[in-house]
């Protein structure tokens, strides 16, 4: 059999679904892709034993159905190096013997046998079907994953609560916290899951290719469908109680700190090279300014730096580390943020000055605790 295919298209594809491929398995034949020819309809798959993402698009002519696996660092590896032109396939049925032809060449392979390559996953018992906007998943995904856990199993990822209000997505390592809502999602029950941090990266790096505005999301207790124009990722998920995040986000914090976003990120990039391993960095915050302080006494260097900013509230002496704080700066939209403190020992609030219209983000870091 035999069918004709663009190079950049399959290219593209491929490059998109290999993400998924681990680099070492213990299941060979998931060092592959699987083939699915129906008609004109090619279907790509590529899986771990976790997650699997496909990608469906038509082929140029084709001459009858067929299923096989190829590996995947060949095939990819070949194609980078072909410029946009037809490639036509022609594949033994028999023996999988398979050669591709192109403008000036040819490569000549053997594929693996279609049947040995897992099936997804089906979605079963009680399953909960929600529509989320391309934009608000993306928003809530790219805001929140990097405060995710990388040792704490249950919170290794991005927690999702539907309600009939809003839609909430929620990243915590027990240091720093993320929580994005959006009121333009509504529920019909309350219903929640784990999505994993491998699944999550790539489903915000498909959303940035994918211009339909929704995603149908499907899930049971053990899996997720998420489902676009061009991909379908369906993922095994996080098992376990996500921890109650909104008893540990202080309700009154009533020393409010404004201060340029983008200032603060420069001034403590620079003073935190002086800082111990830890990265502590020192916040002295009082009426109209900022003065931010590190040391490493075991070299016997320091930094200060202060910047303006608008202050309500009484002086303050608050330690953090450097490198979380920044990571929540840059992960927080807009010109200006708002921190909101109670004392040098309870967590800091930090939103952005200006919030998205039917969107609520807010970031909590712990503080740590410093001699004054």
């Amino acid at each position: 059999m035999n069918f004709t295919v663009s190079s950049s298209q399959l290219s593209s594809r491929l490059q998109t679904i290999s993400r998924v491929i681990n680099s070492k398995n213990t299941i060979p034949i998931l060092d592959h892709f699987l083939f699915e020819l129906q008609g004109t309809r090619l279907t790509l798959t590529a899986s771990d034993p976790d997650n699997t993402l496909s990608t469906s698009f038509d082929v140029i002519d084709s001459s009858e159905d067929i299923r096989f696996a190829i590996s995947s660092k060949i095939l990819i590896d070949s194609l980078k190096e072909i410029s946009e032109q037809p490639l036509r396939f022609e594949v033994n049925k028999d023996t999988l013997e398979m050669t591709i032809y192109y403008l000036n060449g040819k490569y000549s392979m053997v594929g693996s046998n279609a049947d040995e390559y897992p099936s997804a996953p089906v979605l079963g018992g009680d399953i909960v079907k929600v529509s989320l906007p391309t934009q608000v998943l993306a928003s809530g995904i790219s805001c929140s994953l990097f405060a995710a856990s990388d040792d704490r199993p249950v919170m290794c990822g991005v927690n999702f609560d539907f309600t009939p209000e809003c839609v909430t997505m929620v990243a915590t390592d027990a240091y720093k916290l993320v929580r994005f809502r959006d009121y333009s999602v509504e529920g019909t029950e309350k219903s929640s899951f784990i999505l994993p941090k491998k699944p999550a990266i790539l489903l915000k790096s498909l959303l940035g290719k994918d211009e339909q505005e929704v995603v149908a999301v499907e899930f049971d207790g053990r899996f997720a469908t998420f489902s676009m124009a061009e991909y379908e990722l369906v993922c095994r998920l996080l098992d376990g109680r996500y921890p109650n995040y909104n008893a540990v986000i202080p309700q009154n914090n009533p020393h409010k700190l404004t201060v340029d976003r983008t200032a603060l990120i420069g001034t403590l990039r620079r003073v935190a090279i002086f800082s111990s391993q830890v990265s502590l960095i020192k916040l002295h915050i009082e009426e109209g300014k900022i003065v931010i302080s590190a040391q490493n006494p075991d070299f016997s260097t320091s930094a200060e730096e202060s910047i303006t900013c608008s202050y309500d509230g009484t002086p303050m002496n608050i330690g953090f580390r450097a490198s979380f704080l920044i990571d929540i700066l840059n992960n927080t939209p807009g010109q200006e943020v708002i921190v909101e403190l109670a004392d040098p020992s309870r967590a800091g609030v930090i939103v952005p000055a200006e919030q998205v219209e039917k969107q609520e983000l807010l970031m909590l870091l712990l503080p740590v605790m410093i001699n004054d």
